[in-house]
């Protein structure tokens, strides 16, 4: 492998790491914004200007808080259960294509840390394992609130993810590829896949929000039932990593929703701007992290605005509903396909 090119991975990789963990800093601002906006407060505003320090003092607080670890606890998967949250919610962005190719030196170098032909594949072989660190960090607590979080946790997950590959599936029929980069370039000129599998993108964005277990669909937490759900028994920075993650992969879904759905970092008319070809690559990551904004905008708005599901109310939505329609999508969407042909 070439040298230059292994230290531009690492660069990419480093810089990918950086920006999960920023975002995920300040999306918990903007949440307690948002929803001091809906609930017509302030909001948090003493920790430096417009309470921009926030993030930090808050981070500075999981840093400092007392660490312990239950005397009944299962040591090694209470540790465990946090770590693989976060490794699970980070792993997934590998495959995400953060822009047009950039040209260092006269090399052509791709904004993909890993252009796999079945990137696809990969997301949902990754996000698969993300129940296990919930799972685990429940089961190793022993306590029955945390068990019982982990447990509807795990059932929510597998449940949603169903409705989620298949809603994928009728949109690979379409774009015929499982590479992201690929189904990225066919959505070029506002041939956006949301146009050709509306249902598709409803089906996806309501799992979406059942995944990242994000309100209406926050079951595994719901303190009114199991005072903080899996992670009761957590403080400090192991539920520091719990909290991080929910909002990691809140980001990684925006940016999985922009990419298969939403064009990823196209936009129409991008390239009559006469840009050069780093600067179309910086304009590209620009259209699709206001894309990924729009979209975890979407995901605090319908926390703060609409109230929480039944357990036996979600499952139902996700068998009886998003299931059926998920099937009929694919259905529709061979049937279409047929008659085009």
């Amino acid at each position: 492998m070439d040298a230059n090119f292994f230290i531009y991975k690492l660069i990419l990789i480093a810089a990918i790491l950086g920006l999960s963990l920023l975002v995920a800093m300040y999306a918990t601002l903007l949440e307690r914004k948002l929803a001091a906006f809906f609930q017509d407060r302030l909001g948090p505003n003493r920790a430096g200007k417009w309470g921009l320090l926030q993030p930090l003092a808050d981070g500075v607080k999981l840093f400092f808080k007392e660490e312990f670890i239950p005397a009944s606890a299962d040591k090694f998967l209470y540790v465990l259960g946090p770590s693989l949250s976060m490794l699970v919610a980070l792993l997934t962005s590998a495959v995400i294509p953060w822009g047009p190719s950039i040209n260092i030196g006269g090399t052509e170098y791709a904004l993909q840390v890993a252009n796999v032909n079945i990137g696809v594949l990969y997301l949902f072989a990754i996000v698969s394992i993300g129940v296990y660190g919930i799972m685990i960090g429940g089961w190793a607590s022993n306590n029955k609130y945390a068990l019982l979080g982990a447990v509807r946790a795990s059932s929510q997950m597998i449940s949603y993810e169903l409705a989620l590959g298949l809603s994928i599936v009728a949109l690979v029929m379409t774009s015929g590829s499982l590479n992201l980069s690929e189904i990225v370039n066919q959505q070029d000129g506002f041939k956006w896949n949301i146009f050709y599998q509306p249902l598709g993108f409803i089906i996806f964005l309501i799992c979406a929000f059942a995944e990242t277990n994000r309100a209406p669909f926050d079951l595994p937490e719901c303190e009114t039932e199991l005072i903080g759900g899996y992670h009761t028994e957590y403080s400090s920075m192991k539920l520091g990593f719990y909290l991080f993650a929910e909002y990691i992969n809140m980001f990684v879904s925006g940016a999985i929703i922009a990419t298969l759905f939403l064009g990823g970092y196209d936009f129409p008319g991008i390239d009559q701007l006469g840009l050069s070809q780093n600067a179309l690559a910086a304009a590209g990551f620009l259209v699709l992290f206001a894309k990924i904004s729009f979209i975890i905008f979407l995901f605090m708005w319908i926390r703060w605005t609409l109230p929480r599901f039944r357990y036996d109310q979600l499952m139902k939505l996700g068998w009886k509903k998003l299931l059926p329609l998920a099937v009929l999508n694919i259905i529709l969407t061979g049937f279409i396909s047929l008659l085009m042909q």
